[in-house]
């Protein structure tokens, strides 16, 4: 007799889309003009899903077929991703330009994507169908709009093998297609449930991008599934003003939200202290904190605003994550402050422990693995390492993704009988994970790793603005340290020049003044490395000379 394979359920079976048929009392709010908020009760936006799935069927849409999606964080986004995964295919999202973005680079990016990604249709809003048909290759391209005109109808089928191909920041290089099954989804959606405590009766309120794992995953997903109240704002509408991002807390009773540590840090920046009168942070319980090396002064400066109005701190949730993973790998306990632990950045050991000393500095701790996750670290042969000692952070569990599309080395490289090496360098100590940095952005030094990470903390330290300075490890001829300096003050070259020529002697250094934009970053804030190297490189010839 056959048997069915989890593959072959209906699309409504999974746990991802059984809101869909039975929607709950929630409401999910996205942030309109001024300070209006644009409602969508459950019932309607699952009536939005089911035209959307009805029209990508009657499209031409197939089980396993990927759609790609270039919306907005919206309804459109949500009704779209729910969408087509009720109609048996793949979502593929996409980031839309930013403000001010160049249309060709852009456009440009996106023909890559649909080279790697091969989407049967192309779903987009506004004004962007027509610019993105030339790159859409054998793609059709849809609005949004005309599928949701459609007719209320279930699409009929079966769910697909994948739950989503989620393309990589893009950090190291150009991005990565990483294959997520249902179940990896499903079990870190459940997993981050149970880290959370989560249920209908917790809000969440998030301005990450819906195309980015974190995002997508941690602040539309999960709350979905427990059909719990949302807040949804752009990530444009939460730099221009972040304190209305705040009264989704103070005022509306939200509970939960992810950020990177740059969020922390705009908060306190652009929010005073008087600001904040009336409102009330008592009932906030989870600030998840990821994406970029966590930095321990900037969750002490936010707990400080916030404080005097209720904030607890065992409310700020260190993290660590990354699509590889679908998402989150450990997290900080409920109820528990962070910790920190002591690590001279210049004293690291190949495979040793990370040592003190009077440069010291504090290191927050990540969490413990989630549910049905495990964490390692391993030496560059692949084996196993003590507690306590520094080597590559390897991943493993049912939240594994399947590997890379169309990338049959990189796949090899990285996933490896069930287990992931994620290029990260940390320790574990206490239940804890502490992690250095990328693996590929540091330098090997008489001994010992130095990692950029690092060395931009140092320059936070010495009182250059974060985000307007990154630095470069690498080797040509000899090591080298590079900083970049965007709109630089007339001492910042000297005081740059001093902590990193301290932290990498023996590296040649080369301090630039560079013009606003020459820093590339991720979609989610993250320096691109590798690429900003490899640019250098090209432009010297593989030589260079210090400045």
């Amino acid at each position: 007799m056959p048997t069915t394979t989890e593959d072959d359920r209906p699309a409504t079976g999974s746990r991802l889309l059984s809101w869909v048929e039975r929607p709950g009392p929630g409401v999910v709010r996205f942030a309109a003009a001024g300070d209006g908020w644009d409602e969508w009760p459950y019932p309607r936006l699952a009536a939005a899903v089911r035209r959307v799935a009805g029209g990508l069927r009657a499209a031409g849409v197939r089980r396993d077929d990927r759609v790609m999606l270039v919306e907005p964080t919206g309804p459109g986004f949500v009704a779209g991703y729910f969408g087509t995964m009720l109609a048996g295919a793949v979502p593929t999202p996409v980031a839309p330009p930013a403000l001010g973005q160049d249309l060709a680079g852009y456009l440009e990016h996106v023909r890559h994507i649909v080279a790697t990604a091969a989407p049967r249709l192309v779903v987009t809003g506004g004004t962007l169908a027509e610019p993105l048909r030339p790159v859409a290759g054998d793609a059709g391209v849809v609005r949004t709009a005309d599928l949701l005109d459609g007719a209320d109808a279930p699409a009929a089928g079966r769910r697909a093998g994948l739950a989503l191909l989620q393309f990589t920041s893009g950090s190291t290089g150009r991005p990565r297609a990483v294959r997520v099954p249902f179940a990896a989804l499903e079990h870190n959606v459940a997993a981050i449930g149970r880290w959370l405590r989560q249920g209908p009766a917790d809000p969440t309120a998030s301005w990450l991008p819906l195309h980015h794992d974190m995002g997508l995953i941690g602040c539309l997903l999960t709350p979905v599934a427990h059909q719990g109240d949302l807040w949804l704002l752009t990530p444009q509408q939460f730099v221009r003003d972040p304190l209305r991002y705040l009264r989704c807390f103070g005022q509306r009773g939200a509970r939960l939200t992810a950020m990177p540590t740059f969020g922390l840090r705009h908060v306190v920046d652009r929010v005073r202290p008087e600001q904040l009168a009336g409102l009330d942070f008592a009932a906030w319980r989870a600030v998840i904190v990821g994406a970029e090396r966590v930095s321990p002064a900037a969750l002490e400066d936010f707990w400080r605003l916030l404080a005097p109005h209720g904030l607890d701190r065992r409310a700020l949730l260190p993290a660590y994550g990354l699509a590889e993973a679908t998402l989150a790998v450990t997290g900080g306990a409920l109820d528990e402050p962070w910790r920190t632990a002591r690590v001279d950045p210049a004293r690291i050991p190949l495979g040793g422990a990370p040592g003190g000393g009077p440069a010291a500095a504090p290191l927050v701790g990540c969490g413990a693995p989630l549910d049905g996750v495990s964490v390692r670290i391993v030496d560059d042969a692949g084996r196993p390492l003590p507690d306590g000692r520094v080597g590559e952070i390897e991943v493993g569990g049912r939240c594994v993704a399947a590997g890379y599309l169309g990338d049959p080395a990189g796949t090899s490289a990285r996933f490896t009988a069930g287990a992931l090496r994620t290029g990260d360098s940390g320790f574990l100590h206490d239940g804890q994970l502490y992690v250095l940095g990328r693996l590929g952005d540091s330098l090997k030094l008489r001994g010992r790793t130095l990692f950029a990470e690092d060395v931009e903390a140092a320059l936070e330290a010495a009182g250059l603005p974060r985000h307007r300075h990154t630095v470069l490890l690498g080797h040509a001829d000899r090591p080298v340290a590079m900083v970049l300096l965007e709109n630089a003050e007339p001492d910042w070259e000297q005081r740059a020049g001093a902590v990193v020529g301290r932290l990498t002697e023996g590296a040649e250094l080369i301090a630039l003044r560079v013009p606003v934009g020459t820093i590339l970053r991720t979609t989610s804030g993250k320096p691109r490395r590798r690429v900003m190297w490899q640019r250098f490189r090209d432009v010297n010839g593989g030589s260079h000379r210090a400045r």
